[in-house]
């Protein structure tokens, strides 16, 4: 009788807007440079802004945008994805060893278990680490009104509360408190740039967790986008995005700059501005606001495209 293959190992990374997820992804593909894995990022927003920053092959990144893929929109075709990623793994004479997903910031992933053995994946894919990514700017803050935040962490096995360095001992503290109060049985490790020292497929215990799919519309979250080509003041639109920290869950994509693009990325923690010679899509804005900003974003994106920020 074959022996049956072995299952592909997968790591599932959650976690809300901004928190670094894509920043642990990078210390992900540092850590296991050697090893043949792919990536799996999912995009709330229609554009894809980051998988295009992380520094991986093209050949080992499945995005899948537009929504969440746990909700009723997106889940057959996450499903597709994973098939694919099997498929190439079968017919390679060097196989995937692992797969890391990166789900959006707005994901429930408590239904992700359910969904592998409904799908009969569970016999390609063995889920390992869950992982959730925490800024103690926001999660505090926004527990306590978006039900997914709290859902992570349920779900996850590990949490990394990362900025450790932005905040004070008091608040990273009371962050892991809560944490603790959510799920009491988490392993908690404190870290910055989302450095982390533990092995993300190390197989981890089964949880059983119960979950929804989510539906095609999320009344948490209001999103729009801008594409735009002319320079702009970068230093500008700064502080301009610093004065709507308060109002926002995250601004973030590609501009022109002065010398080639910045990328943006703007949270109610604070606002990063990264210079970049060259981008692989066209310049693009997305915005993810709680629907009551919605016209203060709105404005700003009207601004923004009628030039009060060229050069």
């Amino acid at each position: 009788m074959q022996a049956a293959k072995p299952r592909i190992p997968l790591s599932l990374v959650t976690g809300f807007l901004g928190s670094g997820k894509t920043t642990l992804l990078t210390q992900v593909a540092r850590r296991y440079h050697d090893r043949r894995l792919v990536y799996l990022i999912n995009e709330f927003a229609p554009a894809d802004v980051d998988g295009r920053i992380l520094d991986v092959d093209r050949d080992t990144l499945v995005t899948v945008a537009g929504g969440s893929i746990f909700c009723q929109c997106k889940v057959t075709e996450f499903m597709g994805r994973l098939k694919q990623i099997h498929e190439r793994s079968s017919v390679s004479t060097e196989p995937i060893e692992g797969v890391v997903i990166e789900a959006s910031g707005i994901a429930d992933p408590k239904v992700f278990g359910q969904l592998l053995e409904e799908t009969r994946f569970d016999q390609i894919f063995q889920l390992c680490l869950v992982l959730a990514v925490v800024d103690p700017g926001t999660f505090g803050k926004l527990r306590h009104t978006l039900p997914n935040i709290t859902a992570q962490i349920e779900a996850a096995d590990r949490v990394l509360i990362n900025k450790t360095d932005l905040f004070s001992p008091a608040a990273i503290t009371e962050t892991r408190n809560e944490l603790r109060a959510i799920n009491p049985a988490i392993v908690v490790t404190e870290t910055q740039y989302g450095r982390f020292d533990f092995d993300i497929f190390t197989p981890a215990l089964p949880r059983h967790l119960i979950g929804q799919y989510a539906g095609c519309a999320d009344p948490n979250y209001a999103v729009m986008e801008l594409a735009y080509t002319r320079p702009m003041d970068i230093e500008r639109l700064r502080s301009e995005l610093s004065a709507l920290q308060n109002n926002i869950y995250r601004i973030k994509g590609f501009v022109p700059a002065t010398k080639g693009y910045a990328y943006i990325d703007a949270t109610p923690s604070g606002v990063n501005v990264r210079t970049m010679p060259k981008i692989q899509i066209e310049p693009v804005l997305v915005f993810i606001v709680p629907p009551e900003h919605t016209p203060t974003a709105a404005t700003l994106r009207t601004r923004i495209a009628r030039g009060d920020f060229d050069l």
